[in-house]
C-alpha cells in the first residue's frame, strides 16, 4: 500500500502540497515486479513509473539487438517523454532486483502536473535531459548493424534485403550498379554483420539469419504442438498456445508477417486508428510469442508430416526432425504467377511479386505499375505514390470496387499520381538485364508502355503439396477443416479447424473458405488453440481409460 506519507521524500512528489499528495496516493497503483522481469517493453503503450524501492535497467533496442542505456534507482522516474510526446515506450525497462514502483495512468500523470507548476518544471527538465542522453546514445551506437553490399537485381541481396525488412533489422545497403559477371559469379555481392562476420556469395537468408543469432534451429525435440507458418494466424496461435502453457514450435521458412508483410499500412486492424504496416504487426505478435516462451525458428522449411504413435513427427530441411502431439498448418497463400511472355525471365530485375518497404526508395522518380485488385495492390500503390512519378494500377476486373475496401479506394483517389486502369491484363514484358517496357491489353486495344518496375500482386495460390494425401484438399490446394470434411476420421467428426488428419489443424489464408483478411487470420490462429485443448483434454481421457 502506498502512503502519502512516504512520497514526499521523492523529488517529483516533494514538490506537491500534501493535499496533493493524499490524491496521487489513493489513485496511484502500487506495482511489485521480481528480479529479471519486464516493468515495460519498448513499443508498448507507456505508464508513469516512480521507482520506490529496488533497481532498474533500461534497454534500448537497435537493428534487432538491445544495448543497456543506463540504470534507475529510488527516486527515478519514468515514462514522461512518451507520455508527454505521444508516443510508445522508446526503451524497455527490466527489473535489476526485486522492485516496488508506483504508477500512474496517462491521465492522472498530467493532471498531476497540471496541479503544480513546479512539479511540472521539474519533470520537463528531466524528460529534456534524457532524451538529450538518448539521442547522444544513439549517435555513438550505429543503429544499422548489417551493410549489405551488392546490385539491387541480384535475387540473393533481395531476399536478404526483405528477410532483414520483414524482421525489422536495420541495415545500410551499398549499391555497386547492375550485376557483372566475377570469379564466384554473384557479382560481388556481400554481407557484414557487426562490423566483423562476413557472409559471401551466394547470400541467403539463411545464411543471414545464422551470422545475426536468429535462431534457425529448434530447441528441443519435442513439443505439445508445432506451427507451420509465421504469418498472422500462426502468429497469433503462438501467443495464444504460449500463453496457456503449451510448448509451442513455430517454423517459418521466410520472414515473419506472411504475406500480409507486404501490407504497408492496414487502417482497417482493431485497435489501431491510425494504421500500421504488416511488418510492424508482425513484429509485435512475434515478440509477445517469444516473451511467453514460444520456440521459434526461421528460414527453415518442413519437408514432411507423418503419424507416430503419439502424434506427429515433422522433418524440417536438412533432414531434422521434431515431434508433437498436435500441428497447426498456417502457411498462408502465395501470389498467383502473371501468365505474360518475357515476365519469367525478368523476375527480380523490375518484375517482383508482392512489395516490400526496401523497394521504395528504388522507385524514386520512376514509373511503377502493379497488378491487381485487392488491399494489398491498393496498399502499394499508396506506399510506391510517395517515391514514383506514376503508379498505374492495373485491374483485370471492370472495377476496383468489388476487391477493394472503401477507405483505400478514396485514398487512390485523392492521389493525384495514382492512375487506375479497370479491364486491363499485362500480355507481354520486355528489357534486358532489366524490365523497360510491358505491354497491356484494355478491351481489346494493345500499347507499349515504358516500365521501371511491375509489381505482382494477383489472386492466392495454396501450396499445399508438401502434405500427405491424407490431409483433404479442394482442386485449389486449400485445405478442408470441419464440416467441409468430406469422410470424417474415426468415430467422430472433425471439430472447426481440425482437417481429416485427426490432431491436425489449419487457420488462416491457406484453409478453405476461410476469409482473407487479417484479423480474420489472427482471429482463426487464436481460435484454433481452443479446438487444441479440447483435443488434448479427450486425448488425455482416452489414454488414463487405456492405461487402466
Amino acid at each position: 500500500m502506498i502512503c502519502a506519507s512516504e512520497l514526499e521524500k521523492y523529488s517529483v512528489f516533494a514538490c506537491l502540497l500534501a493535499s496533493q499528495r493524499e490524491r496521487i496516493a489513493s489513485v496511484a497503483a502500487e506495482v511489485i515486479v521480481n528480479e529479471n522481469e519486464w516493468i515495460i517493453r519498448q513499443g508498448e503503450s507507456p505508464s508513469f513509473f516512480v521507482l520506490l524501492e529496488g533497481t532498474v535497467q533500461c534497454e534500448k533496442e537497435y537493428g534487432g539487438t538491445a544495448t543497456l542505456c543506463l540504470q534507475h534507482v529510488p527516486g527515478d522516474f519514468f515514462g514522461e517523454a512518451e507520455i508527454l510526446l505521444d508516443s510508445v515506450a522508446i526503451a524497455s525497462l527490466q527489473a535489476h532486483s526485486r522492485c516496488r514502483l508506483l504508477r500512474l495512468d496517462p491521465i492522472q500523470f498530467k493532471d498531476m502536473l497540471s496541479s503544480s507548476r513546479r512539479c511540472n518544471d521539474l519533470v520537463v527538465e528531466v524528460m529534456t535531459e534524457r532524451l538529450k542522453f538518448i539521442r547522444e546514445h544513439m549517435q555513438s551506437n550505429d543503429q544499422f548493424r548489417v551493410e549489405v553490399t551488392g546490385s539491387s537485381d541480384d535475387p540473393g541481396c533481395r531476399e536478404v534485403r526483405t528477410f532483414l525488412s520483414q524482421n525489422h533489422i536495420g541495415y545500410r545497403w551499398r549499391d555497386h550498379g547492375p550485376k557483372s559477371a566475377t570469379e564466384d559469379g554473384c557479382g560481388g555481392s556481400s554481407l557484414i554483420v557487426d562490423g566483423v562476420i562476413s557472409v559471401g556469395c551466394p547470400l541467403t537468408a539463411r545464411k543471414a539469419a545464422d551470422a545475426l543469432g536468429i535462431k534457425t534451429r529448434p530447441s528441443d525435440k519435442c513439443y505439445d504442438l508445432v506451427i507451420v507458418g509465421g504469418g498472422p494466424a500462426g502468429l497469433a496461435a503462438a501467443v495464444s498456445g504460449a500463453s496457456e502453457g503449451l510448448r509451442v514450435l513455430l517454423v517459418e521458412k521466410d520472414g515473419i508477417g506472411g504475406q500480409a508483410a507486404c501490407s504497408t499500412r492496414i487502417e482497417n486492424y482493431p485497435g489501431f486508428p491510425s494504421g500500421i504496416s504488416g511488418n510492424d504487426l508482425g513484429s509485435r505478435a512475434l515478440k509477445q510469442a517469444i516473451q511467453f516462451g514460444a520456440d521459434i525458428i526461421m528460414t527453415r522449411r518442413v519437408c514432411d508430416l507423418y503419424p507416430m504413435a503419439n502424434g506427429y513427427c515433422l522433418e524440417l530441411d536438412g533432414a531434422e526432425r521434431v515431434e508433437t502431439q498436435v500441428v497447426l498448418i498456417a502457411t498462408g497463400v502465395q501470389w498467383r504467377r502473371l501468365e505474360a511472355e518475357g515476365v519469367e525471365s525478368l523476375i527480380g530485375r523490375g518484375v517482383l511479386y508482392g512489395a516490400s518497404r526496401t523497394e521504395g526508395r528504388a522507385a524514386l522518380g520512376k514509373n511503377v505499375f502493379i497488378v491487381g485488385g485487392g488491399n494489398s495492390a491498393g496498399q502499394a500503390a499508396m506506399f510506391f505514390s510517395e517515391y514514383a512519378a506514376t503508379v498505374t494500377l492495373l485491374v483485370r476486373g471492370a472495377a476496383i470496387e468489388e476487391t477493394m475496401s472503401t477507405y483505400l479506394m478514396e485514398q487512390i483517389q485523392r492521389r493525384s499520381n495514382i492512375i487506375v486502369e479497370p479491364s486491363t491484363e499485362v500480355v507481354k514484358a520486355e528489357g534486358g538485364e532489366h524490365l523497360e517496357s510491358i505491354y497491356t491489353c484494355s478491351n481489346g486495344v494493345i500499347r507499349k508502355r515504358l516500365a521501371d518496375a511491375l509489381f505482382v500482386m494477383i489472386g492466392a495460390v495454396a501450396h499445399s503439396d508438401w502434405l500427405s494425401k491424407d490431409i483433404q484438399r479442394d482442386q485449389s490446394g486449400f485445405i478442408l477443416t470441419g464440416e467441409d470434411v468430406r469422410k470424417p476420421f474415426g468415430k467422430r467428426a472433425p471439430v472447426g479447424l481440425e482437417t481429416s488428419m485427426e490432431g491436425v489443424f489449419c487457420a488462416g489464408d491457406i484453409r478453405f473458405r476461410s476469409v482473407k483478411r487479417v484479423s480474420a487470420s489472427v482471429g482463426e490462429g487464436s481460435m484454433a488453440i481452443s479446438y487444441i485443448h479440447q483435443y488434448l483434454s479427450r486425448k488425455q481421457v482416452y489414454e488414463n481409460r487405456m492405461a487402466s
